[in-house]
C-alpha cells in the first residue's frame, strides 16, 4: 500500500512539473476553433479574421471548423466535451452562452462549469429601429405612442428566445410597455416587413440596418449599449435616453474545455488580445459594424456569469421558453 501511494505521489508530482513545459511548448500543432453555425453568417466571419492573425503570429494554423445545428448547441457541445489541452476552442456568442441557459429547459453543456473562457474578441448593440415613416422621433416619442395603443404595436425578431427576442422584452419591462412579439426565421425578413410597415419596430444587429438608416428606409431611435457606439455615434443609448443602466450586447469571444490549464489560457488569452488589437484585425471586424474588446480571462467569466442572469430574469418574467 506504501509502495502504491508513493507510486501515485511521484505521479502527480511529475504531473505537476509538466504542465509549465506543456505549456511553454504550446502550441505545437494546429489548433481547431469551433464555429457553432454554417459558413458565411456574422460569428464565421469573426473566427476567420480573428484566426488568420493569431495563426500569423503563433506560427501554427488555426483550422475553423463550422459545426451549426440545434440553436448552436451541437458545435458548443462538441468543444464543451473535448479534450482540455488548448487545441480545441470554441467561438462562442451569447446566443449559446448567454441566451440557451435562459430559454431552453434543459442543454447537454453547462454554459459555466464546461468552459475556461479566454477572452471577448467582439462586441456590438442592438439598434432600435423604426420606419421612417413612423411619428416617433426619439425613443420617448415612441415610448408614449406604444402606451397610447396598449397590444397594438408590435416588434420583429429572430423566432422565439433569439437574442433580439429578450432584448425587446427587456425594454418593454423597463419602459412598462405591452408590445405584441413576431417571431421570423432571420433578421433580413423582419427588417422587409418593417421597412414595409407590417412591422413597428426591430432590435436589430447594426450590420443589418444601417445600410436602411443611412438610406433614409428606417430610423434609428437607440442603441443598446451603455455608451454610444462608434458604428452610429450620433444615436443615443436607451439609457440616456430615459432608462439609466439599460444594456444589451451581442458579443463574440474564445472560450476552452473546463480544466484547460491556465497556463495555456493565458498564453492564449495573449495572442488572442494582441490579434485583436491589431490594425489588420481591427478594420475588416469594423467594417462589419463590430467592436474589438480583448479582455481577460476574469473579466470574461465575470461578464458571462452576469450575461446568464441577466437573460434568465427577462425569460422567467416574460415566459419565455424553447422546447
Amino acid at each position: 500500500m506504501k509502495t502504491m501511494m508513493r507510486r501515485a505521489a511521484c505521479a502527480l508530482i511529475l504531473a505537476a512539473a509538466a504542465t509549465p513545459a506543456f505549456a511553454q511548448d504550446f502550441p505545437s500543432r494546429p489548433i481547431k476553433l469551433v464555429v457553432p453555425y454554417a459558413p458565411g453568417g456574422g460569428a464565421d466571419s469573426v473566427a476567420r479574421i480573428v484566426a488568420k492573425k493569431v495563426s500569423e503570429n503563433i506560427g501554427q494554423p488555426i483550422v475553423i471548423e463550422n459545426k451549426g445545428g440545434a440553436g448552436s448547441i451541437v458545435g458548443t457541445d462538441l468543444v464543451a466535451k473535448a479534450e482540455p489541452d488548448g487545441y480545441t476552442l470554441l467561438l462562442g456568442q451569447s446566443g449559446p452562452i448567454s441566451i440557451n441557459p435562459a430559454v431552453y429547459k434543459s442543454l447537454p453543456y453547462d454554459p459555466v462549469k464546461d468552459f475556461a473562457p479566454v477572452t471577448m474578441t467582439t462586441a456590438y448593440p442592438y439598434v432600435l429601429v423604426v420606419n421612417s415613416e413612423s411619428p416617433a422621433k426619439t425613443l420617448q416619442e415612441f415610448v408614449a405612442l406604444a402606451k397610447s395603443k396598449p397590444g397594438a404595436m408590435n416588434y420583429g425578431s429572430t423566432g422565439v428566445g433569439a437574442a433580439n427576442h429578450l432584448v425587446a422584452e427587456l425594454f418593454n419591462s423597463k419602459a412598462g410597455l405591452k408590445m405584441t412579439h413576431v417571431p421570423y426565421r432571420g433578421t433580413a425578413l423582419a427588417v422587409g416587413d418593417l421597412l414595409s410597415g407590417t412591422l413597428n419596430v426591430v432590435f436589430g444587429d447594426p450590420i443589418s440596418v444601417l445600410p436602411h438608416i443611412k438610406s433614409g428606409k428606417l430610423r434609428a431611435l437607440a442603441v443598446t449599449s451603455l455608451e454610444r457606439s462608434p458604428v452610429a455615434p450620433e444615436v443615443p443609448t436607451v439609457a440616456e435616453s430615459g432608462y439609466p443602466g439599460f444594456e444589451a450586447l451581442a458579443w463574440h469571444g474564445i472560450l476552452a474545455p473546463a480544466k484547460t490549464p491556465p497556463a495555456i489560457v493565458k498564453k492564449l488569452n495573449a495572442e488572442i488580445v494582441k490579434a485583436v488589437a491589431d490594425p489588420a484585425t481591427k478594420e475588416p471586424l469594423a467594417n462589419q459594424a463590430m467592436q474589438t474588446v480583448g479582455n481577460s480571462p476574469e473579466a470574461f467569466a465575470a461578464f458571462i456569469q452576469k450575461d446568464i442572469a441577466t437573460w434568465k430574469a427577462v425569460a422567467a418574467a416574460a415566459n419565455v421558453t424553447v422546447e
